[in-house]
């Protein structure tokens, strides 16, 4: 257990640990409330409205995220954090008041929406490399998973209080409170001394950085087909909020406190797959795509759910497969990538993932409008299906392994990836292509006789 937390044990790491959990959950709350303003209160149980509302609002990490990459390798990462995180206060405050004086509109929302993706786009590169001059490169891993860890546990805690608030109060009051939240880490941040925190190399001044970032991505086909998972389960399979306001509103007819607490429910699953990451020495490919694939198929249990209490029951294996592949993708790409890198190379990864919200929101609300929730979590479950289809393919391919099915003295099949030479024969060592640290599929070269399974 301790192994799981061990990133705890650097006090910078605590503090920013502490401050971004209070404000995840402020997060958390806004968004609920923010989600179900729309669906409730501005629109008769719209789903595609809350998919423009998505897609508004995670739409400019697409289209900024070159430049904020670039930002984070350039600048000072503390110093950008103080800037966006205050002016997500400001617009917190701002839609707040709106719907506090019963002025809001649904193009206020969008509007709204629109300004903070536009500040998160540029916060988001800054926030997942500052980790990096938290604490050390070995170290990296656990803290990127403790990370999920928090966000995921705020997400457990934010809607479940949105929820009743939303009810008692009104969604206004909850972007209020929002709004402190974003005090808490403002102060970490005040408390983690400049001189403390690594000195990690920064991108030089000049034309062509940013070509350069998209470079480095180019000739590492490791990163690509990891980057290609992610965008296709981020567009169509992790539309969580309108796929559960979907099937509690619209299939189960329910309220906000049960939508609130549907999200908690699934979160608890994030949370075990988060901390499952954590104590993983370090992220590997086999592991993102096989959580893909598992993924996919709980979505479509999700999808047969026959009643409330079955489909919150079965939302946690969702959230436990989701972050365990997207707590292993973000961990790989960020501990296999170049320092000077890392902030243009996230900011692709959370372009790529966050990007994808503009095309599949709308979508997957239209599929919701005309053929009905459960169909929405049918294409959740296909996204999976087939981000761990190409994945495998992927490792096949470039490994030179072949599936090899064999039957045991009991009749029982026993599937194996064997090791291919360059005439396509069975050979005694696993190939050296590069995809997890460098080295062969598990980091190293392995001795195995032609027979032997090897482990991806």
């Amino acid at each position: 257990m301790m192994s799981t937390f061990r990133s705890l044990h650097i006090l910078n790491y605590r503090i920013w640990f502490v401050g971004a959990l209070v404000s995840n959950i402020g997060t958390w709350m806004q968004r609920t409330a923010q989600d179900w303003l729309v669906f409730d209160h501005l629109t008769a149980h719209d789903a595609g409205a809350m998919g423009v509302t998505m897609a508004l609002q995670l739409g400019p990490q697409l289209f900024l995220a070159p430049v904020a990459g670039l930002v984070a390798d350039r600048y000072n990462r503390k110093q950008l954090l103080v800037v966006t995180q205050s002016v997500m206060a400001l617009l917190s405050a701002g839609l707040g008041i709106l719907v506090v004086l019963g002025a809001a509109q649904l193009w206020h929302v969008y509007a709204f929406a629109l300004m903070l993706g536009m500040v998160s786009a540029l916060d988001a590169p800054v926030r997942q490399t500052f980790v990096s001059e938290l604490v050390r490169d070995d170290l990296l891993p656990n803290a990127v998973a403790l990370n999920s860890a928090s966000f995921n546990a705020a997400r457990m805690i934010g809607p479940a209080v949105a929820g009743i608030l939303t009810v008692a109060v009104g969604p206004g009051w909850v972007f209020l409170i929002n709004t402190f939240t974003f005090l808490a880490l403002l102060a970490s941040l005040a408390k983690i001394p400049t001189a403390s925190l690594r000195s990690l190399p920064r991108a030089g001044a000049g034309k062509g950085r940013i070509r350069e970032g998209l470079r480095y991505v180019r000739f590492r086909p490791d990163i690509v087909v990891v980057l290609v998972a992610i965008f296709i389960v981020g567009t169509l399979g992790l539309n969580f909020v309108l796929f559960i306001a979907a099937m509690v509103g619209t299939e189960f007819g329910l309220d906000a406190s049960a939508f609130g607490l549907m999200n908690s429910i699934m979160a608890i699953g994030s949370v075990a797959g988060a901390l499952l990451s954590a104590r993983r020495s370090r992220p590997r490919l086999r592991i993102i795509f096989g959580a893909a694939a598992a993924f996919g198929v709980t979505s479509g249990l999700a999808a047969l759910a026959p009643s409330y209490f079955w489909f919150g029951v079965a939302l946690v294996p969702v959230g436990l497969f989701a972050l365990t592949m997207l707590t292993s993708a973000n961990g790989y790409v960020q501990t296999t990538t170049d320092p000077v890198m890392r902030g243009r190379v996230m900011a692709l990864y959370m372009a790529i993932f966050m990007g994808g919200t503009p095309i599949g929101a709308p979508l997957v609300g239209w599929v919701a409008n005309v053929a009905g929730a459960r169909w929405s979590l049918a294409v959740a479950a296909a996204s999976g299906l087939l981000a761990a289809a190409i994945g495998l393919v992927w490792i096949i391919r470039t490994r030179m392994l072949r599936i090899r099915v064999s039957r045991q003295p009991r009749g029982l099949p026993q599937i194996r990836l064997v090791s291919l030479n360059q005439a396509g024969r069975p050979t005694a060592r696993t190939g050296t292509q590069t995809g997890e640290g460098g080295g062969t599929a598990d980091g190293a070269a392995r001795d195995t006789s032609p027979d032997d399974a090897v482990e991806r």
